[in-house]
């Protein structure tokens, strides 16, 4: 089973700016594309910014120029930095990563637990 961490949620000031971090745990796994959401009260969770195994990236269009989507796959690891941010980004953020199990040779789908970045204007 992969677990995805997620760490560097919290409060800024609009215009500041902050790093969100998600770690992929466990055995004998692969990752395809790793994606952060965020998500606010009564809304639908939205795709941020993605980036695929080659490297490619996309980005919703609120955030483009702003934000940016990288990974370090030694690590596992995807980071979404995040500038010039403005109250409207508040939102809970989550990992989400496409998986491929070596051991059962079957593709899932993980989420991270969600954090809060708050913006205060």
């Amino acid at each position: 089973q992969v677990q995805l961490v997620e760490s560097g949620g919290g409060l800024v000031q609009a215009g500041g700016s902050m790093r969100l971090s998600c770690a992929a745990s466990g055995s004998m796994f692969s990752i395809n594309a790793m994606d952060w959401y965020r998500q606010t009260p009564g809304k639908q969770r939205e795709l941020v910014a993605g980036i695929t195994s080659g490297g490619s990236t996309n980005y919703a269009d609120a955030v483009k120029g702003r934000f940016t989507i990288s990974r370090d796959s030694a690590k596992d690891t995807v980071y979404l930095q995040m500038n010039s941010l403005n109250p409207e980004d508040t939102a809970v953020y989550y990992c989400n990563a496409d998986l491929y199990n070596w051991g059962t040779h079957t593709k899932s789908d993980s989420w991270g637990q969600g954090m809060q970045v708050t913006v205060s204007s």
